[in-house]
């Protein structure tokens, strides 16, 4: 019987030891495993630093630090009665969350058209004269964007406010008659040009449809570009398309 009964504790002894090692070479491998996924972890958050882009285990919660927007503009200019002008616009935002971002906005746009107009010579009388005009607007501004840059959404809608300077140039030149008879010269200033540096905004939205990975298609953008110059406020507004690199 005690024989028996010491085999017994033995046994147990044993059993208990082999499980106490299996434990311990369950954990080890478990150990080597987590260490081996943290790794993998690190190299993916540096290869995501590399290419600008943020994770996070939250799902959705992936997104693009870094935006670049490139397209045509249309520009509805209020001058002294609505006047379209037509040119780019260029953009870039830094995101520095998942929702809000800073982004500077760059814009050029010119008008190009012939007046017409009359005059009197006191020798041949009445005439007409044509005149071209060039007017552009340039925009350069900063301020917020807000936007859900989640990489996995495919429609982004958008909204900005930003402030800045806007410089406006007016250009007036090839001064001809342009009726028969002519006189021997047209008492107008020919070949001149003059420029104002005002205050601007603009204040507005679009929306962003992804097309892959790093590239997104805005669909439009369309806001309201106000120009305060000379004690009068140009209300004018800006309408956009193109694309954005991410």
């Amino acid at each position: 019987m005690y024989k028996l009964i010491t085999a017994l504790c033995l046994s147990i002894v044993f059993s208990v030891a082999a499980c106490a090692q299996t434990k311990t070479q369950v954990r080890a491998t478990t150990q080597t495993l987590t260490g081996a996924n943290n790794k993998n972890n690190l190299s993916a958050e540096e290869s995501d630093k590399d290419t600008g882009t943020t994770k996070s285990t939250s799902p959705g919660s992936e997104y693009q630090k870094n935006e670049f927007y490139l397209g045509y503009s249309n520009q509805q200019v209020d001058n002294f009665g609505r006047t379209t002008f037509q040119g780019f616009q260029g953009a870039y935002t830094r995101n520095v969350s998942r929702w809000f971002g800073i982004r500077g906005d760059f814009s050029y746009a010119r008008n190009d058209r012939t007046l017409h107009g009359s005059l009197i010579d006191p020798v041949i009388g009445s005439y007409n004269f044509q005149q071209s005009s060039v007017r552009s607007v340039t925009n350069v501004l900063g301020g917020v964007q807000i936007k859900d840059n989640a990489s996995t959404n495919r429609f982004k809608p958008f909204a900005f406010a930003l402030g800045g300077v806007a410089f406006t140039r007016n250009t007036f030149k090839n001064l001809a008659c342009a009726s028969v008879p002519c006189p021997a010269s047209i008492p107008l200033t020919n070949n001149f040009s003059y420029r104002d540096t005002s205050l601007a905004g603009a204040f507005g939205g679009g929306l962003d449809i992804k097309v892959t990975e790093r590239i997104d298609f805005r669909a439009f953008q369309i806001d309201y570009n106000p120009i305060f110059s000379n004690g009068r406020v140009d209300n004018n507004f800006r309408i956009g398309i193109g694309v954005v690199f991410r």
